[in-house]
C-alpha cells in the first residue's frame, strides 16, 4: 500500500519540489540584485518568484525593500543633480507602491532641486516672450513646451498656469480659422496638440466639434466625387478622412468602405477598357484597383478577364486577313445589321446577329470595322435584355440574356441579371397561368429554375402547377 502510495504521488510531489527550490533560488536572486542595486533586476527576480508560488511572503517584503531602496536612489540621485536617474527611480518606486507619505517628500525635494537648477524664473520670462511672438509650439523653445517645463517641476506655479491657459485659447483659435479656410490637416494637427497640453481645457470641445463637422464634410464630399466617378478626386478625400480621424472608428470605416467602392470602379475600368482592346489604360486602372484592394475576389476577377482578353486578342492578330476575307466579313456584319433589327441576337443558330459576328471575326479578326461592331453589339444586346424585362417579355429577355452571356461570359453584370429573369419568368408564369395557360406557366417554370433555383415564388408555382389537372 505504501509503494502504491509513493507511486501515485511520485510526480505531483517531485513537481512541488521543484517548484520550491526554483523558488528559493529566484529570492536569493533577488536578494543578491537588491544589495549589488541592481533595482530592475531584483524587482524581475522577486515578481517571478511571487508568480510561481504567491504564499511565500518573502517575495512581497522583497518587492517593500525594493519600493524603499528606489526612493533612496532618487534622493541621493536628486541630491547628486542627476534628475533624469531620479525619476526613473521615483517611477519605480511608485510602481511597486513605496509609503505615499515618504514618496511626495522626496518628490517635491526632487521638483525643488530641479526648479532651482533650470531657473524657473528664467523659463517663465522665455514663454512669455514667446507668447508674446505667436510662436505657441512647435519646438522646445515655443511658449506652450516652456510653461510645461515649469509645471512639471512646479505643478500650481500660477504665472505656468494662465499663460498656458492664454497660450492654449489662441492655439485653439488658430485651429478654427484653419478649419474655416479649409486647412483640414492644420487644424487638427492645432487641435490634437491643445489637447495634449489640456485635455480639460474650456475652448477645446467647441474646436473638436468643428473639426468634427469639418471631417464629416470632407467625407461627404468624398461620397459625392465617387457617386460622380471622380476617382481621383474621391480617392484623396478618403484618405483625408483616414489620416484626420484616425480616433473616430464611424469615419474611418465609412473612409475604407469608400476606397473599397474606388477600387471596384477602377477594377470595372479596366474589365470596359479591356472589351474595348485599350489594354494599357486597362492596366492602369487595374494597378489602380489591386493598389487599393489586393484582396478583393472582384480586382482579381478583372485582372484575369485583361489576361484573357489580351491572349485572345493577341491569337486574332496573328491571322493576316485577305482581301477576300475582308469584303467577306463586311458583307457579314450588313448581315449581322439586319439580324439586329429583326430582334434575332442569338437565335436562328448560323443566321443570328451573334453568329454572323462570330463569322465576320474569323476571317477579319484584326478589322476595324469589326472590332467597332463587336464593342456595339455588347451594349445593344444589354440594352435588348433591359428593355424586354422591363416590357414583362421573359422569352424575348431570355434570347437578349443568351446573347449576352455569348458575347462577354465574364460580365460582372450577368449574375444579377440571371436573377432579375429567372423573377420574371416566374411572375409572367404565374400571371398566366391564372388566366389558363399551363403549357406557358411549365416552360416559365423550366426556365427559371434552370436560371435560378432559389428564385422567390418558384415553390408556389410548381405547386399551383402541379395541382392542375392535364386534360
Amino acid at each position: 500500500m505504501l509503494a502504491a502510495a509513493l507511486v501515485l504521488f511520485r510526480q505531483p510531489l517531485s513537481e512541488w519540489l521543484w517548484s520550491g527550490s526554483r523558488v528559493q533560488a529566484l529570492l536569493d536572486e533577488g536578494d543578491a540584485a537588491l544589495r549589488a542595486g541592481r533595482l530592475e533586476n531584483a524587482r524581475l527576480k522577486f515578481e517571478a518568484a511571487q508568480a510561481l508560488d504567491g504564499d511565500r511572503s518573502e517575495a512581497r517584503a522583497g518587492l517593500a525593500r525594493v519600493a524603499n531602496a528606489a526612493l533612496g536612489q532618487a534622493r541621493a540621485a536628486t541630491q547628486a543633480g542627476d534628475f533624469e536617474r531620479a525619476r526613473r527611480a521615483m517611477a519605480l518606486a511608485r510602481e511597486l507602491q513605496a509609503p505615499r507619505a515618504e514618496t511626495e517628500t522626496v518628490a517635491g525635494e526632487m521638483r525643488e532641486r530641479e526648479a532651482t537648477r533650470a531657473g524657473i524664473a528664467g523659463l517663465l520670462q522665455q514663454a512669455e516672450a514667446a507668447r508674446a511672438a505667436h510662436r505657441l509650439d512647435g519646438d522646445a523653445n515655443a511658449a506652450l513646451p516652456l510653461y510645461q517645463r515649469v509645471l512639471a517641476l512646479q505643478p500650481n506655479r500660477t504665472e505656468a498656469l494662465e499663460g498656458r491657459e492664454d497660450a492654449l485659447s489662441e492655439l485653439l483659435q488658430q485651429a478654427r480659422q484653419a478649419l474655416a479656410a479649409g486647412e483640414l490637416a492644420r487644424g487638427a494637427t492645432l487641435v490634437a496638440a491643445a489637447q495634449s497640453y489640456d485635455p480639460g481645457h474650456v475652448d477645446l470641445p467647441e474646436a473638436q466639434a468643428l473639426l468634427s463637422r469639418a471631417i464629416e464634410q470632407q467625407r461627404q464630399r468624398a461620397d459625392a466625387d465617387l457617386r460622380a466617378q471622380r476617382l481621383p478626386q474621391a480617392l484623396a478625400g478618403y484618405m483625408a478622412v483616414q489620416a484626420l480621424a484616425a480616433n473616430d472608428a464611424n469615419q474611418t470605416a465609412a473612409a475604407a468602405r469608400g476606397v473599397e467602392k474606388i477600387a471596384l470602379a477602377y477594377a470595372k475600368q479596366s474589365r470596359k477598357l479591356a472589351g474595348d482592346f485599350e489594354f494599357k489604360q486597362a492596366e492602369a486602372a487595374l494597378a489602380m484597383a489591386r493598389e487599393l484592394a489586393p484582396q478583393s475576389a472582384e480586382v482579381r476577377e478583372a485582372g484575369e478577364y485583361l489576361e484573357r482578353t489580351q491572349k485572345n486578342r493577341g491569337q486574332r492578330s496573328g491571322v493576316a486577313a485577305s482581301p477576300q476575307n475582308r469584303q467577306r466579313a463586311q458583307a457579314l456584319l450588313a448581315e449581322m445589321a439586319r439580324a439586329e433589327a429583326r430582334g434575332d441576337w442569338i437565335e436562328p443558330p448560323g443566321d443570328s446577329a451573334y453568329d454572323k459576328l462570330r463569322a465576320a471575326q474569323s476571317l477579319a479578326p484584326s478589322d476595324p470595322a469589326v472590332d467597332a461592331a463587336a464593342r456595339r453589339l455588347l451594349p445593344a444586346v444589354r440594352g435588348c435584355f433591359e428593355s424586354e424585362l422591363r416590357g414583362n417579355r421573359p422569352r424575348s429577355a431570355h434570347a437578349c440574356y443568351d446573347a449576352w452571356q455569348a458575347l462577354d461570359s465574364d460580365s460582372p453584370g450577368l449574375p444579377a441579371a440571371r436573377r432579375r429573369l429567372a423573377q420574371s419568368w416566374v411572375s409572367v408564369g404565374a400571371e398566366r397561368l391564372g388566366t389558363g395557360d399551363v403549357a406557358y406557366a411549365r416552360e416559365a417554370l423550366r426556365r427559371a429554375r434552370s436560371l435560378d433555383a432559389s428564385a422567390p415564388g418558384l415553390g408556389q408555382l410548381q405547386a399551383r402547377v402541379d395541382s392542375v389537372r392535364t386534360p
